[in-house]
Parts: structure tokens; sequence; C-alpha cells
């Protein structure tokens, strides 16, 4: 993952090589600002242009931050897993939305909030947030160069500042009404084809969620690394949850969950995640996509529309790679035989098609039956196939603040995509 920094950067110098790879001394311990501090139209150009400068070493800068926090810190180094690789992604992909958010205080303070409840399942305290801020500065310096000023500084001091106080009094407001982490102790697992699998659990505690959020999961097989899987369907009466995970090349998690996961196995789970609900108080269309084991979420959606007692159209679209993965399709068309306000449409094609120039069936189907320019939309599934169906769309007349999918799945490349 590359950085960007797609607006203004203002007058800093933007590239400089990287001294000798040695961790230097972190910049002394961050402090809290006070609430509602808020950035300046000139500390936003600043951090941005500092971004630039970093961006031609962003595949070095997630190691040096991590040595440099071990060597400096070793002890926070038990709260991470053996293996960092997937870790270090995930801090370019914070880093590089509070740079996107930091001109939107609003959706920082949601972004970063739902970090620090979701970071309670590391062991995180408030006295880490120096520590990581202390040492992303000083990782930040390193590979800025010249481009790194007194001036560069405090406008990132200021920006992380913001961030770690969200995240710190979300994560102590959460800590007085749930747990860090359920216990959930594997019921019922089915295997639907040969990389498919269907997992139902039962926790220790209520696990509170809406249909369309999403889960951090930990395995008993690699402790300390967590990945993200959605509930199948909306909040049961018996309080079960079932998960759909497909074993992928190379996937730890997933390949254990599949292929290893007996009843009886005990899992973690973090807080639930996300905001991929459906607003009860819009009267619009919806128009839902689905891929794959993306139908997860949107089903759960579906059943969240129908306990809330939405009545808005829903026009289903489900893409699969066989007739065989259209399994969880039957609880869905008995659903649309109670509720007419709900139309599904499935297609079978291979899913890794869909940015292809011949696109596949979903895609067509999407197509033929628009445009929607009085629609929400909700996506789920692999991340080529949601732009591609973003895009369809997005040409149909939906607007992007009107698409609701993944948030691992960025739809940047739309922008200058024009409604019919």
């Amino acid at each position: 993952m590359k950085f960007r920094a797609d607006r203004s950067t203002g007058g800093v110098a933007t590239q400089a090589a990287p001294q000798e790879n040695r961790p230097p001394a972190p910049a002394p311990a961050v402090e809290l600002p006070e609430p509602g501090q808020l950035l300046t139209a000139r500390e936003i150009a600043l951090i941005r242009a500092s971004v630039a400068a970093v961006e031609p070493f962003a595949a070095d800068l997630p190691r040096f931050f991590y040595a440099t926090l071990f060597d400096h810190y070793p002890q926070v180094r038990e709260l991470f897993p053996t293996q960092m690789d997937v870790q270090q992604d995930r801090l370019l992909r914070a880093l590089l939305l509070i740079v996107e958010l930091v001109d939107d205080p609003a959706n920082l303070v949601t972004f970063c909030s739902d970090l620090g409840r979701d970071h309670r399942k590391f062991g995180t305290l408030s006295g880490h947030y120096a520590a990581v801020g202390a040492c992303l500065l000083a990782t930040l310096e390193h590979f800025a160069g010249p481009a790194w000023t007194p001036e560069v500084a405090a406008a990132w001091t200021k920006a992380y500042n913001a961030a770690a106080q969200a995240m710190d009094e979300a994560a102590l407001e959460d800590a007085q009404h749930r747990p860090a982490v359920w216990q959930a102790r594997v019921v019922d697992h089915q295997r639907r084809s040969v990389d498919l699998a269907e997992i139902t659990v039962q926790t220790d505690h209520p696990y509170p969620f809406t249909g369309g959020q999403f889960v951090s999961m930990e395995t008993p097989w690699w402790p300390k690394t967590w990945r993200y899987y959605s509930p199948a369907h909306a909040p049961r009466p018996d309080g079960t949850i079932t998960f759909h995970v497909r074993a992928v090349t190379g996937g730890r998690i997933s390949n254990s969950l599949v292929r290893r996961a007996v009843v009886g196995d005990v899992l973690k789970l973090g807080a639930p995640l996300g905001d991929m609900t459906m607003d009860g108080r819009s009267r619009r269309g919806v128009v839902c996509v689905a891929g794959g084991t993306g139908l997860a979420p949107i089903r759960a959606l579906i059943e969240q529309a129908v306990l809330d007692g939405v009545q808005r159209p829903v026009d289903l679209f489900v893409g699969a790679r066989t007739l065989e993965e259209l399994y969880a399709l039957d609880d869905l068309y008995q659903l649309a035989q109670r509720h007419p306000w709900l139309a599904v449409r499935a297609a079978v094609a291979d899913e890794q098609s869909a940015g292809t120039p011949d696109g596949n069936q979903l895609l067509k189907a999407i197509a033929r039956t628009g445009p929607w320019p009085q629609h929400d939309a909700y996506l789920a599934g692999p991340g080529p196939m949601i732009i591609a169906a973003a895009r369809i769309l997005r040409r149909g007349g939906i607007p992007l603040e009107r698409l609701y999918h993944d948030p691992f799945v960025s739809l940047d490349s739309l922008d200058d995509v024009n409604p019919s």
C-alpha cells in the first residue's frame, strides 16, 4: 500500500533520502489536548505535505516504526503477534485514514473512537498512546528528512493528540459496560465447499451487534493474530452467531477455521465494528450487491431491516463462483416470499472476473436492471467486485456518499465517474 496526498500540500519540501536505518530516540511523551482542539488549514497542508515526503519509503516505514517502538518500549512487544506482516499493513491503513480525515473532525473522531474500542482486545492502556505517538513522530521525522520542520512536527503532534484522545476516551467509556473480549465456543461447523465453512459459535456473555457489522476474531492456533468476519444474520434470540469463512491461499486464520476448527474449540471475538447498517429513517430504495462470502453481511443487513420493521424496497443481487455456494440464498428466498419489498436475483460466475473487460453475469444483471438514481447501495464481497459494481451504480446515478461498502476497500478511483 502506498501513501497518498491528494490535496494541496503547501510549501514543504517533498522528498529526502532516509538516514541510517537505526531506530532514533523517540520524542518526549505525547500529552492529550483539551477537547475540541482542531487543526488549522495550514496544519492540514503541512501534514499532507509530509505524507508526500515519506511516500517513497512507505514499504519501510512500518518496520522502522515497530523496531523503534520495541527498542524503546520493549514492554509493549507482548501485545503484538509473532508474525507482524499484517499488523504492519494495518498501521499504514490507519495512518492513511487519519490523514484523509484531518479536515473532517466528526468522521475523524468516529474512526478513532472505533479504533480505540477495537484496540481494547490487545490489552491497550492509556499510557500506551504516548509511547506510540512518540515513536510514530520519530519515524516520520526519520523518513521525511529536511521536510520535517518544527512546524510540521507541531502539526503532527496536534493531529496525533486529537486521534489518541478520541481513541482513549472511547476505550475508557466502552470498558464501563462491556468486556474487551468475548469467549466464543464453536457449537457447529459445516463445510459448504472445499474451501468454505459455516461456523456457529456461542459466546460466554451476550454479544450485542447490528446486522451488517463485522467482528474481529482470534483463534487458539495463532494467538494475538486477529481477522475480521461478518455475522451472516441479524441477532438471534439464542445468542448464537454464524460466520461464513473461505480459506484463502496463505491465509493462516481462514485455513485454520475452515480445515482445523471443530465443535468445542474456543475462539475470541473483539467488539463489533462498522456502520454499514440500514437507515430506518430513509424512504429511498436499496440496492444490495453481494459476492462470495460478502453475502453474510448483506443477508444480516436485510434480516436486521425485517427486525426493525423497515419497509424500504430492496433489490438484492448475489454472485457466486458455483451453484454450490448459493446455499445461503434459501432463507432469503423465503424472506422475499413473506416480504414483497424484497427482490432477490442470483448469478453464478467467477467472482475474480468482476473487473475484467467482459465483466460477469452479476454485473450485467445490475446494469440491466438499473439505473438507480434514488437508491442507497450496500456492497460486500471481493474488492474487485465491489469496485466494478460501484462503478456501474455510480454511472446509474447513485452518489458516492450513498455507496456503503466494506471499509477495507477504497472507492477513490470512482471520484471521476459521472452519473449518467
